[in-house]
């Protein structure tokens, strides 16, 4: 079965290395010394995984000139690089070695330029701290640079027809970075950049120099969006023999999703460096122990500890484990006779429109939706967002109206069907596109009402959204494409922190469901009607099943 994990790591297996470069670099760093190295003489600490990376990036090479691509004999084949490994693991001291390769070491060019990137100045400045704690450590190589703290820069000084190399820190929340030409560019924690301009001004950089080196070493992190992600989905392509690249090595230290997130082996199996000692076992094993009773902490330790890469929204809304302990299933026929409100949220044509119905019962919520999409858009929805929607359709999850948009029209008949079978005592709009839904249900009779999603609405929505979930009082009988929803929803917040609205972490992908649940649960908490499900004579508690707390 395809594995994205490298298992040439620690497998034995021979990795080219017909030029002797990769056992020149190699012997190279082995040299280097650390200011907390235990080995004698503090001899850097260079495990045989850090080793077998180092081979693999720069052993295997061209051994023929290649005009027409510009490729000369001695080119490295990999010229860009997606290491994934754990916290802990020392990434920080195999991203410095790999700059003094390419600074200081037998990688370096004149007067070339090394960048250290990352997120923030702070960051940034990590691995390029990394490499001068190095250099200090070997007064010999000390000698031979420039340590500028202050400019984020040390230079190679040497007179040796290969000097005038430097290193530099620079961040994605500085001011523009275009302009550089970079030989080697090392982007430190991928996964927490913001944007894409330092991404681009990197790139477009280092194409302009012939046999550039890209290194990207991160851990996991989150959503399905954004730079990373699709750094992170190629990587795995290639991992997987989808895609056909030798210039991309994929080092991918992840566990399966399905793997037990407490088993030892596991964590000793993507933290290559547990073997050695680092991180230590006793620290995983404390935040193991936390994390059993803390949701949130348990997501942290699978994303930093196991490599397991979150889908969903980068910071989503609510932790969807909490979230999916309100997943007990819905008995819709014992709600009938309990006050309900609804929300509907119309779509544009390629976006889902939903129905939400909201029950109030003691302090918590139960939620139902109704889905709708057009049928002519089904498979390229489906296409574009990667979600079954298909398959959702023909599980009747979905309603499928003809043409290629929505038609309100079902729309409005389910909305009378649900007010036929249930004590509907709202029915609250998003105005945006339900202008004649409103009129045409207002003259019907229907207790419509406009809620517009404006910061003044959506603040107390949300928060009281938040409030229920994670009190364990929020009831959705594991709708999945509500779940979905939920999944990629962000919240926006403002200057206080508090939530404002929700936007999507993925722009393919429906948060209308998540939208219209706020909407709802709003309704339902402004509007309660003081009666209770429990109040009724006739109400048996042993046939109804809320899995939530009254």
């Amino acid at each position: 079965m395809p594995t994205t994990f490298p298992t040439w790591i620690d497998d034995g297996s021979p990795i080219p290395d017909p030029l002797g470069y990769g056992a020149r670099n190699i012997n190279f760093l082995r040299k280097l010394k650390h200011p907390k190295s235990d080995n004698p003489g503090r001899a850097f600490q260079l495990d045989p995984w850090m080793e077998r990376i180092i081979m693999r990036i720069y052993g295997p090479r061209h051994l023929t000139d290649d005009p027409a691509n510009q490729i000369r004999r001695g080119d490295r084949i990999v010229t860009n690089a997606f290491i994934m490994i754990p916290r802990g693991n020392r990434k920080t001291s195999l991203g410095a070695a790999l700059t003094l390769l390419h600074s200081i070491g037998p990688e370096r060019r004149p007067h070339g330029q090394v960048i250290c990137a990352a997120a923030d100045q702070k960051q940034a400045r990590i691995a390029l701290d990394e490499a001068a704690n190095i250099l200090r450590a070997d007064w010999p190589l000390e000698r031979t640079v420039k340590i500028e703290p202050h400019k984020n820069r040390i230079t190679n000084v040497r007179r040796d027809g290969r000097g005038g190399t430097w290193i530099e820190a620079i961040s994605a929340d500085g001011a523009t970075q275009h302009g550089r030409t970079p030989d080697f560019v090392l982007m430190d924690e991928l996964h927490a950049w913001k944007g894409r301009s330092l991404w681009e001004a990197m790139v477009t950089g280092l194409a302009k120099v012939p046999a550039s080196l890209r290194i990207i070493i991160t851990t996991a992190g989150r959503g399905t969006d954004g730079i990373a992600a699709e750094q992170y989905d190629y990587a795995r392509s290639v991992a997987l023999g989808e895609k056909d690249d030798p210039a991309c090595l994929p080092v991918l230290f992840e566990t399966e999703k399905t793997v037990d997130w407490r088993d030892e082996a596991a964590w000793r199996r993507v933290n290559p460096g547990l073997i050695y000692g680092y991180p230590a076992l006793g620290g995983l094993r404390q935040l193991a122990r936390e994390a059993e009773t803390r949701p949130a902490d348990r997501t942290s330790f699978k994303q930093l500890h196991l490599n397991i890469w979150t889908e969903g929204a980068a910071d989503p809304f609510v932790d969807l484990e909490v979230y999916d302990e309100g997943r007990a299933p819905l008995d819709l026929e014992a709600l009938k006779r309990e006050p309900c409100w609804l929300a509907v949220d119309l779509s544009s044509n390629f976006d889902l429109t939903v129905i939400v119905a909201c029950w109030r019962i003691g302090e918590g919520y139960i939620v139902h939706p109704w889905f709708f999409c057009p049928e002519e858009n089904l498979g390229e929805r489906q296409n574009r967002t990667g979600q079954p929607y298909v398959a959702w359709k023909d599980a009747g999850l979905i309603t499928a109206t003809p043409g290629n948009v929505v038609d309100f029209r079902e729309v409005e008949q389910k909305i009378r069907e649900l007010c036929a079978e249930f004590d509907v005592q709202q029915i609250a709009f998003d105005p945006f596109l339900a202008r004649s839904s409103l009129n045409t249900l207002g003259d019907e009779g229907l207790p419509v009402t406009e809620f517009r999603q404006i910061m003044s609405n959506m603040m107390p929505a949300l928060r009281e959204l938040e409030r229920s979930i994670t009190g364990r009082r929020f009831q959705h009988g594991a709708y999945p494409i509500l779940r979905m929803c939920f999944e990629h929803a962000e919240v926006e917040t403002n200057s206080h922190g508090h939530s404002v609205r929700l936007k999507k972490g993925k722009r393919k992908l429906s948060i209308y469901g998540a939208v219209a649940a706020a909407m709802a649960v709003a309704c339902a908490h402004t509007g309660e009607s003081g009666r209770s499900i429990y109040s009724d004579p006739n109400f048996d508690p042993a046939s109804f099943h809320l899995g939530i707390a009254a």
